[in-house]
């Protein structure tokens, strides 16, 4: 497959490839108010869109911005519908090569890949090696820079019309992140580093895949260059395995100034190596080389959340199948660890049967 973009700025506003991001975007998400907005009039709003594309004179909505705070706060920013089929548009002709060009374990926003693989894989892992270096990136998405993005992303596309529309999406979400950034000066920075356009809107599709496009050197780098035989990503959050505990530490001392070139830093207090014994604290649960748990606040705060649901099902507000479709949800992720008593517990006091 080849790792160039050979599609042209054409080939996003063709009405097969628009129609094709419509149906992306609407998963999941019809009947309720801006798809179905969007659906009432499909054909009308999808040849706008092509014209708007095609004379370019596209410009990008005013996003929503909300925080929510699980697993920890942070600030979403929601796209006008319209836009958010664009942006599945544009992936559509990105993605094919820049896939081609991803390390096999880099886990998070791809098709095959997902939360339970990563876990899964983490934990084969934890049974070959004695150490883990456990690194999560400060800030992420508030500290992606623009211009290194666009450097990142030009190398791979050469037609001008796809670059001018990806520099006018960063350009949406320019200030969007600003007070959730703290700045980093790095070596060589003037003062006029803090005017550096950076930000990427959390809740994109194209913020969670020019993410991974923004790490995929850095990906390259841990595997090649350093040469760790057990490396795996989860958007901000890597693991790298080994049973020499030194050249571990020689790593993490080579990944933070590797990230400095992309203008990132660690959480340093938590980028330690210790034994694989003690535990992996990796999305949502905690792994062991022979059985995983589900971390202590994540069922608390589902907890709260059927209690939530429950009250609005007794108020009549909505129906139970609404409540058993979360809890169907919630059962299929946590089962992929040592769940079983938590969730016959869960069921018998909050819902007083048995759904599994």
């Amino acid at each position: 497959m080849p790792t160039q973009v050979e599609d042209t700025y054409a080939d996003i506003h063709t009405f097969s490839n628009l129609y094709a991001a419509y149906r992306k975007a609407a998963k999941g998400k019809r009947g309720r108010g801006p798809a179905a907005h969007f659906e009432f009039q499909l054909e009308d709003h999808l040849i706008q869109l092509q014209d708007d594309l095609a004379a370019r004179r596209y410009r990008p909505g005013a996003y929503v911005n909300f925080v929510i705070h699980e697993p920890k706060r942070r600030l979403i920013s929601a796209a006008p519908f319209r836009d958010r089929v664009l942006h599945h548009a544009l992936c559509n002709v990105l993605e094919p090569a820049f896939e081609a060009s991803f390390i096999h374990h880099s886990y998070a926003n791809r098709v095959g890949k997902g939360t339970h693989a990563a876990l899964d894989q983490a934990q084969r892992w934890m049974g070959e090696y004695n150490y883990v270096l456990q690194c999560d990136l400060r800030q992420f998405f508030p500290s992606i820079d623009h211009a290194i993005l666009c450097q990142i992303l030009e190398r791979r596309i050469q037609d001008g019309g796809i670059r001018r529309l990806i520099r006018l999406i960063l350009r949406s979400g320019i200030g969007v992140l600003d007070e959730e950034y703290e700045m980093v000066y790095f070596e060589g920075d003037d003062l006029f580093a803090a005017k550096r356009p950076r930000g990427l809107p959390i809740g994109n599709l194209t913020s969670q895949f020019w993410a991974n496009c923004y790490l995929n050197e850095f990906d390259h780098f841990i595997g090649c260059e350093l040469g760790c035989p057990a490396y795996q990503r989860f958007v901000d959050d890597f693991l790298l395995f080994g049973n020499d505990k030194a050249q571990l530490w020689q790593w993490r001392k080579a990944i933070i100034e590797r990230l400095a070139h992309l203008r990132l830093t660690l959480h340093m207090s938590k980028a330690l190596v210790r034994p694989v014994t003690e535990g992996i604290r990796y999305l949502g649960f905690v792994l062991y080389p022979d059985h995983r748990l589900l971390l202590r606040r994540k069922g608390i705060n589902y907890w709260r959340k059927l209690s939530h649901l429950m009250a609005q099902h007794w108020q009549q507000e909505i129906s139970l199948g609404v409540v058993d479709a979360s809890l169907q949800g919630w059962i299929n992720h946590v089962r992929y660890g040592d769940t079983w008593g938590l969730r016959r517990t869960l069921m018998r006091d909050k819902i007083g049967r048995v759904l599994i």
